[in-house]
């Protein structure tokens, strides 16, 4: 995995993947656990980028060149839980291995608007996760961890992840998809090693 880390002789230049996690579907388009996708649309948008459906894998992707590397960013059109499928479809059909893989996915243990990088660990009861490392055989992808805090009181996370950002949140919203997108593009240009230091002030 050393060179998708940190590449000390410069750039890296090959292929790379971003999977933007969320469910199908304008009813859960703007909901807590979407905020991979709307992270997806960005990155789309910044490589002037539209979104077609891949045959081979059912996913929407969107190519083209971030941070001087080829990029395909992809959308599952399936649910959360079997949307592992079509990202590890996708990873394979571009020749892509797994520690070229970056997911943006919501995180729970982080509080809203917070974002964070890493590679590998546990899925932490999320669906979309433990979907994409069963299907890519390993945990051992990048990830962009989109903060969206605990739900209030007693209610179920289950529940939670699927209601739409609060009022005060979705002010919030546009500036912390770019924050996230802002990452990924960040490791996509610098390194996993870089891109930590450079957000989590290590």
């Amino acid at each position: 995995m050393g060179s998708a880390i940190t590449d000390p002789d410069g750039p890296d230049t090959r292929p790379l993947v971003i999977a933007g996690l969320g469910n199908p579907g304008p009813e859960y388009e703007r909901t807590r656990h979407n905020i991979g996708s709307l992270v997806a649309d960005v990155l789309a948008d910044r490589m002037s980028a539209r979104f077609t459906v891949h045959k081979r894998s059912g996913a929407q992707i969107a190519q083209g060149r971030l941070a001087g590397r080829p990029v395909t960013v992809v959308k599952p059109r399936a649910f959360m839980n079997v949307s592992g499928r079509q990202v590890a479809a996708a990873a394979k059909f571009f020749s892509v291995p797994a520690d070229r893989v970056l997911v943006v996915h919501d995180e729970l243990d982080l509080d809203f608007g917070t974002v964070r990088v890493k590679s590998g660990g546990g899925e932490g009861g999320h669906n979309g996760l433990r979907s994409v490392s069963s299907s890519l055989g390993t945990r051992d992808y990048l990830r962009v961890r989109a903060g969206i805090g605990r739900p209030p009181g007693r209610m179920d996370p289950a529940s939670y992840v699927l209601k739409p950002f609060s009022a005060a949140e979705r002010k919030e919203l546009g500036v912390f998809c770019e924050e996230a997108a802002d990452a990924a593009e960040l490791v996509a240009e610098r390194g996993l090693g870089f891109a930590q230091n450079r957000l989590h002030g290590a």
